[in-house]
């Protein structure tokens, strides 16, 4: 597992989906953007801590949103994500 898969461990969510949201810290995992290809995830880097209940959504194992929101959203978590680790030294950029 990587470093980047282990810090989403405990951490908040970063998709916050309106209403979808459960705000439980123990249930984060990082989410990966879709689009790795059949039978791959993108790389670590393309993904956002998420809550069970806001990674359903966007897995669209559940469908409280419109998968184009859901899309939005991801992306959105991502950047907060990727902002987390840069601020936090997991990823550096010289």
């Amino acid at each position: 597992m990587s470093k980047l898969r282990q810090s989403a461990k405990g951490q908040p969510c970063m998709i916050r989906i309106p209403g979808v949201c459960n705000r439980n810290n123990e249930t984060t995992v990082l989410a990966h953007l879709n689009g790795g290809g059949v039978g791959a995830k993108k790389h670590d880097l393309f993904a956002a801590f998420a809550c069970s209940a806001c990674h359903d959504e966007i897995d669209r194992r559940t469908r409280v949103i419109d998968v184009e929101t859901a899309e939005l959203l991801h992306r959105q978590g991502v950047e907060r994500t990727q902002l987390f680790w840069l601020n936090s030294g997991f990823i550096k950029v010289d």
